[in-house]
């Protein structure tokens, strides 16, 4: 098979985001085969270079900062200085792309807002990302990820029901508002570089964590909007499915995932309790979610007599959805994990190598992910500058007066 040829190949990005749903986008696109330049402070950079331990071996780099920037190349300049200012503006000028994550109009005393750069590039596509949008009556606030998931309802859905043992609001264990509002922005992001093929003209994308977290209630939101009642935390129970939740095994815990009425017959007839399949309290998926509290007892009896393995591998036998809940070490020690290739190596300029995950998306056969590591802050600054440009001379005058 030959290697494959990147969809955006050709593409300029400017990265001025920093942490996370910025950077993810960022990413993405770099996975895609543009060409990304990473922004960031002389001296400091990124936040998220600081957020550690861990720190990758051999180097300064944290383990934060390298979720989220493969593929990139790193660019130190002040924007906070004229100078600095001039050169982003020279970026932008030949750019196709540029991902912003400053509070509304944070940029624009910089002259590095949307309507400033758009005078001197028509066909920009600029992408803000912040909080609230850039209209809203909480655009002047801050946004983080953890803040948004008990705003946007998330968290009300997210953990055991008070009266449990252990009840209460609980967050993801990722930040998934960042990082859906990372993909969701990439996804705005080539939809209006298609649009600007036709038109040859850019555009503004207003990404906010708070739209994007509400966005993404699914079922859950239609279930409120559909029926009028406020869906309640249920652990790791589902409310529209029955059985679809964590049960105690022998020896430990799982997943059972019954997806229709045939999955269930099977279901019961592995746990040698086949009339309950036959029970018109059970023998629909309504019925069953209507009669969850009589059922479930019945099934966490059943599945505690056998360790977990032994579960797992009788109902793989008759097509019954199971698995495992995996630490992570497990996780990238499982056979499709392996064979898929997630778990990514690359060259590091100054660890040697670094283990990355890569991207999901597989083309032709091919992982698309960035071959590339994460840049040293400013690993790029030179080769950059030089592309626009600013000579030898000009770019020692510029580190001298802490401007690159």
């Amino acid at each position: 098979m030959g290697e494959l040829t990147k969809p955006l190949a050709g593409i300029k990005v400017l990265d001025i985001s920093r942490v996370l749903a910025g950077p993810w986008c960022g990413q993405m696109l770099a996975d895609m085969g543009a060409d990304v330049i990473k922004v960031e402070r002389p001296g400091c950079g990124d936040d998220t270079r600081h957020w550690g331990p861990p720190w990758l071996a051999g180097s300064e780099e944290s383990a934060y900062y390298l979720c989220a920037n493969r593929g990139k190349r790193s660019v130190t300049v002040d924007m906070a200085k004229p100078e600095g200012q001039a050169l982003i503006k020279q970026m932008a000028a030949d750019s196709d792309v540029v991902i912003e994550n400053f509070k509304v109009g944070g940029l624009k005393k910089y002259g590095l807002d949307y309507a400033s750069l758009k005078a001197l590039n028509p066909g920009l596509v600029y992408c803000s990302i912040t909080g609230f949008g850039q209209e809203s009556p909480y655009a002047h606030r801050a946004g983080y990820d953890f803040m948004i998931q008990a705003m946007g309802g998330i968290m009300s859905l997210t953990g055991k029901p008070d009266e449990e043992p252990g009840g209460g609001p609980v967050k993801s264990g990722v930040a998934f508002t960042d990082i859906f509002t990372g993909l969701y922005a990439a996804n705005a992001v080539l939809a209006a570089l298609y649009q600007r093929r036709d038109t040859g003209v850019g555009c503004h994308i207003d990404m906010a964590l708070m739209d994007v977290q509400v966005g993404v209630l699914a079922n859950q939101a239609l279930n409120y909007l559909t029926s009028g009642n406020v869906p309640q935390r249920l652990g790791n129970a589902h409310p529209n499915i029955v059985p679809y939740q964590a049960f105690a095994t022998q020896d430990g815990h799982m997943i059972v995932a019954v997806g229709n009425d045939e999955q269930f017959k099977r279901f019961c007839s592995v746990l040698s309790l086949p009339a309950l399949a036959d029970d018109p309290r059970f023998a629909t998926n309504g019925m069953r979610v209507q009669h969850r509290d009589q059922l479930v007892p019945v099934l966490e009896a059943a599945l505690a007599q056998r360790p977990t393995d032994d579960w797992l591998a009788r109902f793989e036998a008759v097509g019954v959805p199971s698995g495992p809940i995996n630490t992570l070490d497990r996780v990238f020690d499982d056979a499709h994990v392996k064979a898929r290739g997630l778990k990514q190596t690359l060259p590091h300029s100054q660890a040697g190598q670094v283990d990355l995950v890569a991207n999901p998306i597989r083309m032709n056969g091919q992982s698309i992910s960035a071959s590339t590591a994460p840049p040293y802050l400013g690993e790029h600054t030179d080769d950059v500058l030089t592309g626009i440009g600013i000579t030898p001379e000009q770019r020692q005058a510029l580190r001298d007066a802490g401007i690159i």
